[in-house]
Formats: structure tokens, C-alpha cells, sequence
């Protein structure tokens, strides 16, 4: 038989460690996510520790059992806290589904007691079940994971609400185990709570994928849209550049006739100032093609006429391999979102400081540069993302975040000396 203290111990111990595990799959870690996570981690490690060694070997247990909120949860709560991309009730959504996950391994624990509870190994027996319980926890929650994580980010407003379910939930049935725990009576409350909660997290499930769909959706006929107007804008510029070339072609033989009437009059420098005249209205009417992919090379001339018929300066310098390593179309919404933003904020300005700096390299990997004068005081989240200013802005930010957090991309947001600055490393 082992010791009681040191059984105790370990029991608390494996608590612990499940309940890590169940933060770990429901919290956004802050960037970057490797280096938060292991701060969270060693932090949890040191906490747990500490009251674990206290435990064992400093008779810490009336301690615990009264002031173990204080000396476990809240410091977990607060280093969760500190370590989440988010810090309001999203991030509180995640620890109190955590601390719900482990009700239900302990009200399994209570149901094995009561139905062993003559046996002599019965306390090992509700360990055990107490243990698979936590285990089975793991996997299903790792299978919604994914779609919860998704919400964090597209799902703004609300969670103070969703906070109510499992937290009522939660002091429920702590409460109810506190009065009896081993009354057949108490145990059929906490399971009737549970159903009902659980059923409660499975409405919800169904709702973030409903509006994950919708999101899905909306981005692919966002994505659809931009395809087309942009290549229809390509096309109506080509279109309107072989009009010019055709109407010039036409009149070329009057041109040369009159150059060489002019020619013949011995009047050279009149020849030439009416030939250069004619080679810039050519060039005026010149399609430039900025790159080789063709809805991005759309995006950049559609964006870059929009700023020039603004009186917006634009100095472009692209530099972008035929193959991209990732989906033209998804790294063109990316660039429509930048320029648009550009262009809004230098319509702010005076149309003399209004400018757009674009740069583009393709090796050794695609970065991409885009930047302009802005007037605005911008302020910075915790992500060095800019914060949007009024309701319902900030939409472009918030998707070039997505595909960054999709295709593995580094974005970064600058404002210095009245410049801001928007850079992307595929």
C-alpha cells in the first residue's frame, strides 16, 4: 500500500498536469507562440511544484485544502492571463472550460466511489477512473480544438455570456460535492448538470462552425470578387492601350508625312519636338506589367491607378518569382488590403505629401514592403497589430493576420517618424 500522503500527492499532482494539458489546448498564446508557451509551461511547472513539495514534505495539507485557490488557481488563472493573446473573457472562457473538463473526471471519481465504496482498493479504483476519464477528456477536446481556436479569433463580442455556462456550471457542482458527496441523490444532480452543460458546449460547437462556414465563404467570394475585378481592370486597360495603338497606326502615315515635310523645310528641331510629342503619348497609353502572376500583377495595377487618379504619388519597385509558395489569389487580397489602406490614409493628407512606397524581393524568400505617410496616432495591441479606430474597421488587418497564421508568413507593422510601414516575409 503506498503512502497516503505521497498517493495524495501524485493524485493532485496528475490533476494538474491534465488540467495543463486541457489550457494548453484551448489558449492562443501570444506571439511568438513557442516562446509564450514555454514561459506558460515553466511557470504552471514551478507553481505546481511548489505546492507539491509543500505537500510531501512540509505537511502542507490543511493549508491546501483551505487556501489551495489561492496558492494554485489563481497564480494558474493569472499566468494564463498573462501569457494568452487574449485577456478578457475569451481567455476566461478557456480556463473555466478547463476547470469544467475536470469536474467531470471528479464526478466520475465520486460515482466509482459510491459504487465501491466496501471495496478495499476502492480509493486506487476511483484514481484510475478519475485518470481515464481525464485522458478521454484530452482527445475530445483536441477534436474541437481547432474550430474553438478559430472562434478566438473571428468571434468578437459575447464571451462574457458564454462564461456563464460552464461557470455556473462549475460552482454548482463544487457546491453540491461539498454537501455529500457520496449521496446517490448529489450524484445524480452533478450528472444532470453536466448533460446539460455538455449539451449546452455542443450548441456551441454547432454555432462556431455555422459562422465558420460563413466566414469560409464570405473570404472565398471575397476572393472570387477581387479575382475578376481586378483581372476585368487588367483587361479593360490592354483594351483601351490597343485602341491607342490602333488609332496611332492609323495616323502614323500622316505623322511621317509631316515630319517629312518638316525635314525638308530643313526645320529638324520642330521634326523631332513632334515625333517626341507623339512617343509620350505612346508611352502615356503603355500598359507596364509588374510581374509575371497575373491577379497579382491586376491587384498591383488596379491599386496603383486608383492612387495616381487620387494625386497620389506611387514609387513601386516589383521583384516577384513566376512559382509563389503560396495561393496567388490569398497573397492578393493580403496586397489589395495593404494598398487600399494606403491609399485611405494618404487621403488624408495634403495631395503634396500624399505617396506610396511599394517594394517587392524574391529571393532569397518574398518579402514585401508597403508603406506611406500617415497623420494618425496609431496604437499597437500586444500583437503589434494596429488597433482599428472606429467600429467596424480594421477588417484588412484582421485578414492579413489570418493568412499569416495560415501559411506560416511574419507580418509586421511599423509607424516611425510620420511613416507607416506594412512588411511581409513568406
Amino acid at each position: 500500500m503506498l503512502n497516503l500522503d505521497f498517493y495524495h500527492t501524485i493524485y493532485i499532482g496528475i490533476s494538474q498536469a491534465f488540467l495543463g494539458c486541457f489550457v494548453i489546448l484551448l489558449i492562443n498564446f501570444r506571439e511568438p507562440v513557442a516562446k509564450w508557451r514555454t514561459r506558460w509551461i515553466v511557470t504552471a511547472v514551478l507553481i505546481v511544484g511548489s505546492n507539491l513539495f509543500a505537500l510531501l514534505f512540509l505537511n502542507f495539507w490543511d493549508v491546501y485544502y483551505r487556501f489551495g485557490f489561492f496558492t494554485v488557481t489563481l497564480p494558474y488563472i493569472l499566468v494564463t492571463l498573462w501569457c494568452s493573446q487574449y485577456r478578457g473573457f475569451r481567455a476566461v472562457f478557456s480556463i473555466i472550460t478547463g476547470l469544467f473538463v475536470g469536474c467531470i473526471g471528479t464526478a466520475n471519481e465520486m460515482l466509482t466511489t459510491l459504487l465501491l465504496q466496501h471495496s478495499k482498493y476502492c480509493e486506487y479504483y476511483a484514481f484510475a477512473v478519475r485518470t481515464l476519464s481525464f485522458f478521454l477528456m484530452f482527445f475530445i477536446l483536441r477534436r474541437f480544438s481547432v474550430t474553438y481556436k478559430q472562434m478566438l479569433h473571428q468571434l468578437n463580442r459575447s464571451w462574457g455570456i458564454l462564461c456563464l455556462i460552464p461557470f455556473s456550471a462549475f460552482i454548482a457542482m463544487l457546491y453540491a460535492a461539498s454537501e455529500s458527496a457520496n449521496s446517490p441523490v448529489i450524484i445524480v444532480l452533478i450528472y444532470g448538470l453536466m448533460i446539460v452543460t455538455s449539451v449546452a458546449y455542443y450548441l456551441m460547437y454547432l454555432f462556431f462552425e455555422r459562422v465558420q462556414q460563413e466566414n469560409n465563404a464570405r473570404y472565398e467570394a471575397q476572393l472570387s470578387a477581387l479575382q475578376v475585378s481586378a483581372l476585368q481592370s487588367r483587361m479593360e486597360a490592354v483594351k483601351a492601350a490597343e485602341d491607342t495603338i490602333r488609332t496611332e497606326r492609323h495616323d502614323l502615315r500622316h505623322r511621317l508625312l509631316t515630319a517629312a515635310e518638316l525635314v525638308s523645310r530643313g526645320d529638324r528641331d520642330a521634326a523631332l519636338d513632334f515625333l517626341d510629342t507623339a512617343q509620350k503619348r505612346l508611352d502615356e497609353r503603355k500598359v507596364i506589367q509588374w510581374c509575371r502572376p497575373p491577379v497579382l500583377d491586376a491587384v498591383f495595377s488596379s491599386y496603383f491607378d486608383q492612387a495616381k487618379n487620387q494625386d497620389i504619388l506611387v514609387e513601386a519597385q516589383i521583384s516577384l518569382p513566376d512559382t509563389l509558395p503560396v495561393d496567388e489569389g490569398e497573397l492578393a487580397i493580403v496586397l489589395a488590403n495593404a494598398l487600399e489602406n494606403a491609399i485611405h490614409a494618404n487621403l488624408k493628407l495634403p495631395w503634396e505629401q500624399r505617396k506610396i512606397r511599394c517594394k517587392t524581393v524574391g529571393t532569397p524568400s518574398v518579402m514585401l514592403e508597403i508603406s506611406n505617410p500617415c497623420a494618425d496616432n496609431i496604437c499597437f495591441d500586444s500583437n503589434g497589430l494596429p488597433m482599428a479606430q472606429k467600429e467596424n474597421h480594421g477588417l484588412g488587418i484582421q485578414s492579413i493576420s489570418a493568412f499569416c497564421r495560415k501559411t506560416g508568413a511574419v507580418c509586421q507593422f511599423d509607424l516611425t517618424d510620420g511613416w507607416f510601414r506594412f512588411r511581409l516575409v513568406l
